[in-house]
């Protein structure tokens, strides 16, 4: 879905940012509004949709399969659901891009409908392992064909009636989890997700809130049982997207390590499961205020403000990685200028996202001037004290949309200025990212 012909692009300190902004809204929640809303009998209404490459990756997918899919105004979209178990035979392979979600949570809604379907995606999609989906849904009874290693291309065979599991996540993966829930949409009786380690629930919130039965018990080891009951009749829903916290981050961090700045994101989701950012960005001594906090949709929101503050290093604690995972490349960017060191570990997913996040950040940082030591399964970082970062290099982004937006908040706080080899791929999550940080500087 990238353009063919790469983009670069230097960021540079430019002064303090300044301003109040909104970002789009946040890519978990879109993505699963089009799907559920597909698979509920009747008319839904989105606003706030994020229209990022990805999601639209998706909206085209579930219309290959039968839902009609309407875009009514900037963010506005309608969308006429097929029911639960009305998911047609496309016509033709689904493409994925770059988006890993729609990719593995689709899986899970074709592998309990009587239907084909094949996927594939772009260059870095097609490296990424579906294997942990593969696994839970070939126990539920659907057929996969897959490239070697587990990758894309990939195809998908449904089955129905579809075998209700219960199943224990052997990584903590929001991706499995919704997959395998969205399968027992369609599959009689009860199927069971068993959550040792808690990912972000916008899935069971969204299925709830449409309507289906879903259940969440805690056990006396904090280990969470998600319980679904299969046959379902999603009721169509009137949805407000939040703005996303992991895009929020990335001006967020800008004010945070640049002189004199002090920026507000207004709208942004605070789903306690999306906020690990947050609460370490605060332990490193960020100054940052919430306010006008409200619910939406299920739904906690509020607005953020960020003010340029003193950062110190700390010590993650690894189970606080899977409410920031998304995140921790910007998170780098924010220690690599902290005073003292920084510790990260328990991150070993981050090496088959859309890209080796971390080594492509442990890379991209010393290129600019950071010190940092790559481990198996985390960064080490000593930040310079608040002082800024030398720059004048181009990092690689290797078509990973997050990575690109780090380097660039980087390139806020260099002497030299950061180039980011290409930043078409940012389209995927965050369109209006280039446009945002440039309405934040103040005109000297």
């Amino acid at each position: 879905m990238h353009s063919a012909d790469p983009r670069p692009a230097t960021f540079r300190n430019n002064g303090p940012l300044r301003g109040t902004v909104r970002v789009p809204g946040d890519k978990s929640i879109s993505h699963r509004s089009l799907m559920l809303s597909a698979l509920a009998v009747g008319e839904s209404r989105i606003t706030g949709l994020l229209e990022g490459e990805d999601v639209l990756a998706t909206a085209a997918a579930m219309r290959a399969m039968g839902a009609t899919i309407e875009r009514t105004g900037e963010g506005c979209w309608t969308v006429h659901g097929v029911g639960v178990g009305g998911l047609m035979q496309p016509a033709g392979a689904l493409d994925m891009g770059n988006s890993g979600t729609s990719t593995r949570l689709l899986m899970g809604l074709v592998a309990s409908h009587r239907l084909t379907a094949t996927f594939i995606g772009d260059a870095s999609l097609s490296k990424r392992p579906m294997g942990r989906v593969i696994d839970p849904l070939s126990l539920m009874g659907a057929e996969f064909t897959a490239s070697p290693g587990g990758t894309l291309p990939l195809m998908v065979r449904g089955l129905v009636p579809a075998i209700p599991i219960s199943y224990r996540l052997p990584v903590a993966s929001a991706q499995v989890k919704s997959a395998v829930l969205l399968a027992g949409l369609n599959a009689p009786g009860i199927t069971e997700v068993i959550e040792p380690i808690p990912t972000r629930d916008h899935s069971e919130r969204m299925l709830r809130g449409f309507g289906a039965e879903l259940s969440i018990e805690v056990d006396a080891d904090g280990v969470r049982h998600i319980r679904l009951v299969g046959g379902a009749e999603l009721r169509p829903q009137t949805i407000e997207v939040p703005g996303d916290p992991s895009s929020t981050a990335f001006p967020i961090v800008a004010a945070l390590i640049t002189p004199g700045s002090e920026v507000t994101v207004t709208h942004v989701g605070m789903n306690p499961t999306r906020t690990g950012i947050y609460k370490m960005l605060e332990a490193m001594g960020a100054d940052l205020t919430y306010s006008n906090e409200r619910e939406i949709g299920g739904e906690p929101v509020a607005d953020i403000t960020a003010r340029h503050s003193v950062l110190r290093g700390i010590e993650v604690p690894p189970d606080v990685a899977p409410s920031m995972i998304d995140e921790f490349p910007v998170f780098f960017v924010a220690a690599s200028v902290a005073q003292g060191r920084t510790i990260t570990s328990g991150l070993d997913e981050l090496r088959v996202k859309e890209s080796d996040r971390l080594a492509l950040m442990a890379t991209g940082l010393k290129a600019i001037g950071a010190n940092v030591d790559e481990r198996e399964d985390g960064l080490v970082i000593e930040g310079t004290g608040g002082e800024p970062l030398e720059g004048g290099a181009t990092v690689a982004g290797a078509l990973d949309h997050r990575i690109a937006m780090s380097f660039a908040v980087a390139g806020q706080h260099s002497y030299h200025g950061v180039t980011v080899d290409d930043v078409t791929p940012i389209a995927t999550s965050f369109p209006t990212f280039e446009a945002i940080i440039d309405s934040l500087k103040v005109s000297n």
